[in-house]
């Protein structure tokens, strides 16, 4: 295994055949990002909004090739219409990665609705979720939603825990002492 879930993450989309992630900037994938956007085998776009990237994963897979969505989990609810109406009804492939806020040590409320949100509503638009807790999990969790979505054209998501990825430390402005 390796040391950090994203090298085993880039190693398994060439595995795989992803040539194409579309992404929105966030810190828990910015190491998985910038592997992406070091291999010339591999077109990363930056999309403005999480839905553009479901929709770049359906152009893909139309196109003949294989993508990954990387987003956070409060950039999940941007992207529900663009699952249950394309990914879903059509019956495409998609495999995500979220990285999750708004759970283990979270320090900004903002993030805790969406992140209790997240699974059950991805649920409910058919995507199959599996929650990484370590290394390990993630490991063995982005290979096999891999493997899923492409060989049974279902929507698969990983979700990265926020243990995994840390906790972010939100300084309120409140006299918190912070």
């Amino acid at each position: 295994m390796d040391a950090h879930w994203s090298e085993a993450a880039h190693r398994h989309f060439k595995d795989a055949g992803v040539v194409q992630v579309g992404y929105v900037p966030d810190a828990g994938l910015s190491k998985l990002i910038d592997r992406c956007r070091e291999d010339n085998e591999i077109d990363t776009v930056m999309c403005a909004t999480e839905e553009e990237s479901i929709g770049l994963a359906a152009g893909a897979w139309l196109g003949g090739q294989k993508a990954v969505v990387l987003m956070q989990s409060s950039g999940v609810g941007n992207t529900i219409n663009a699952i249950a109406s394309l990914i879903s009804s059509a019956k495409f492939p998609m495999l995500a990665i979220v990285t999750m806020r708004g759970e283990w040590g979270e320090g900004n409320p903002w993030q805790v609705p969406m992140g209790q949100a997240v699974e059950p509503t991805l649920n409910a638009v058919g995507v199959k979720t599996y929650r990484a807790e370590t290394d390990e999990d993630a490991d063995k969790m982005i290979e096999a939603g891999l493997r899923m979505a492409y060989s049974s054209d279902q929507p698969i998501a990983v979700l990265i825990a926020q243990r995994l990825i840390g906790s972010k430390v939100w300084k309120s402005g409140k006299g918190d002492g912070e």
